[in-house]
């Protein structure tokens, strides 16, 4: 699977070697969301918002399932629709988070991801079809991973995905929260590698996805041990560093920012 965050902050390394973390579809199934064995109190949690939802009362752990099934919750609640949080100000400029599009977008980030420093993390170079099946498993799927372009002063200049990382096998490796929301990124252009692009970009969506999406409490990310300027980079975007953690395809750096710290760092 393609890792987290491939070169935000350096200009030998693209993007940020966010790729797709062991949720993403495109991994081929190696771990199964909905096999995920969730605490009572996780369960109970989700069970406050099925309420809230008109969901069955019976259904806290049924209706989870159901909702990551894409069959009790639309799609777009799994994630507070991206599509609709809008511009925001950054030191580069007025930033927004743009949903793929299959038809428009597809060269593109076909050609993002055959750049040597993102497919290193990324994996995911070769012909249009390699970047297609990976795009079409989310646009496809329940809505727990959304692909998004990072427009800044309207140009296309970056690729997030941002993601339920408390329904994603990511969650098997570290004490996940109800509505912890992932963050995948890589920067396209070298022309926009380091001078602290990376960390404007990230701190900008970490801070969108806390003022869209009242329920999480926590934005996580999970870039390569091994990218240090990626690493650097959340830092600098006030993630702190949580752990070491074992994933199926990588050594991964577990960063978190954290709301209640977010007006601080």
């Amino acid at each position: 699977m393609p890792p987290t965050e491939s070169g935000t902050e350096s200009s030998t390394d693209s993007g940020t070697d966010a790729g797709a973390s062991p949720g993403t579809p495109s991994d081929g199934g190696a771990e199964d969301t909905l096999d995920l064995r969730l605490p009572d109190e996780f369960i109970a949690l989700f069970g406050e918002d099925a309420d809230q939802a008109g969901l069955p009362a019976a259904g806290a752990g049924a209706g989870l399932l159901a909702a990551v099934a894409g069959e009790a919750v639309d799609r777009e609640g799994l994630l507070d629709a991206p599509a609709d949080w809008g511009a925001v100000p950054t030191p580069l400029g007025a930033f927004q988070l743009v949903p793929v599009r299959i038809e428009r977008d597809l060269h593109l980030i076909s050609r993002w991801m055959n750049d040597p420093a993102v497919a290193a993390f990324w994996q995911l170079a070769g012909p249009e079809s390699v970047a297609e099946t990976h795009l079409r498993s989310q646009l496809d799927g329940d809505g727990r991973s959304a692909p998004c372009l990072g427009v800044l002063d309207g140009v296309p200049m970056s690729y997030f995905e941002i993601y339920r990382a408390d329904l994603d096998p990511l969650a098997r490796h570290y004490p996940a929260r109800p509505h912890d929301t992932g963050i995948h990124l890589l920067i396209g252009g070298v022309a926009d590698r380091g001078h602290g692009v990376g960390t404007a970009l990230l701190r900008a969506v970490a801070d969108l996805v806390l003022d869209q999406r009242p329920r999480c409490s926590r934005v996580v990310a999970e870039p390569d041990l091994r990218n240090t300027p990626s690493v650097s980079a959340f830092l600098s975007a006030g993630f702190r560093f949580s752990a070491e953690v074992d994933l199926p395809d990588k050594r991964a750096a577990l960063m978190v920012r954290d709301r209640a710290l977010s007006n601080l760092l």
